[in-house]
């Protein structure tokens, strides 16, 4: 075995070995068994496009930092939250909406097109299974590429805000001090304070990224259509994700009700360990394009 060289994009991936074919048959019967296969992917199939995650061990923005993420409360009660969220939102958009797919999204979206994958689930905000071509698909915490009002619910694209905070911020510049998994980057109080942040153009109401923000719910609309996948499925494949967040945890331990078989595919300990009948320590991308 020889570890695979490490890309610039692969500074956020835990180290692996490369998968073990004993390992990688498994998951081949198991995929193979599957007529209707319900998939759900966390942070661990995007750090292979170069975006970080929280909790991988040494890699994730956890162990590298101590920041933590915005909370819900904070940014619906707080304006200098606001403030300082988009501030940091707007320096890392030009970086965070030029990720691409990697090779796991793309085999997933073929999956799909081959009507082996009846329906995925995704933890990430990031719009990359969007980009590859997934179409039967439910984001579970959002997407930071749509934004909304709070009060009236208006929709943009975070692209178009992204116009708007340069026209109010003709002046405004600052430099990131590294790239947080979300989209935004760490900047100083200094250089936050006179950022101007817009307001919704049609009611002068708040506007927030279509996400679920830390301490805040999925809708219970959204979950009630997850179940009824997760009832039309036959097996269950987790890739990329410690599965520590409860609301896409709830779906395995379903699953584990209904005694579907689950595979989880994710360096590192995860939630599901215990109950999976196949646990794989591999890189998403470099296990799934063997499955055939």
């Amino acid at each position: 075995h020889s570890v695979s060289r490490p890309s610039p994009k692969s500074a956020f991936v835990p180290a692996s070995l490369p998968p073990d074919p004993a390992k990688v048959k498994e998951l081949q019967h198991f995929v193979s068994n599957s007529k209707r296969l319900f998939v759900m992917t966390g942070a661990g199939i995007s750090t292979e496009s170069g975006i970080p995650d929280y909790r991988s061990e040494g890699v994730g923005l956890y162990a590298r930092t101590d920041r933590r993420p915005v909370q819900h409360a904070e940014f619906v009660r707080s304006a200098s939250a606001r403030q300082r969220y988009w501030a940091r939102n707007f320096v890392g958009w030009p970086q965070f909406s030029s990720y691409q797919p990697n090779t796991a999204h793309l085999v997933l979206r073929d999956w799909e097109k081959l009507g082996k994958l009846h329906w995925l689930v995704t933890q990430n905000v990031d719009a990359l299974h969007t980009k590859a071509g997934s179409q039967r698909m439910t984001e579970l915490h959002g997407c930071t590429h749509r934004v909304f009002c709070l009060a009236c619910g208006d929709q943009i694209l975070r692209s178009e805000l992204q116009e708007h905070f340069e026209a109010l911020n003709p002046t405004w510049k600052a430099e990131a001090f590294g790239v947080a998994p979300d989209g935004d980057v760490f900047l100083t109080d200094d250089q936050v304070r006179n950022f101007q942040v817009p307001a919704c153009r049609k009611c002068g109401g708040i506007l927030k990224p279509d996400v679920t923000f830390f301490g805040d719910t999925v809708s219970q609309e959204k979950v009630n259509f997850v179940h009824q996948r997760l009832a039309e499925s036959d097996s269950m494949l987790v890739a990329g994700s410690s599965m520590q967040v409860y609301s896409g945890y709830r779906f395995a331990l379903a699953a584990q009700e209904k005694q579907l078989p689950i595979a989880v595919l994710n360096i590192g300990p995860t939630r599901l360990d215990h109950f999976a009948s196949l646990k794989l320590n591999s890189r998403c991308g470099e296990l799934l394009p063997l499955i055939v």
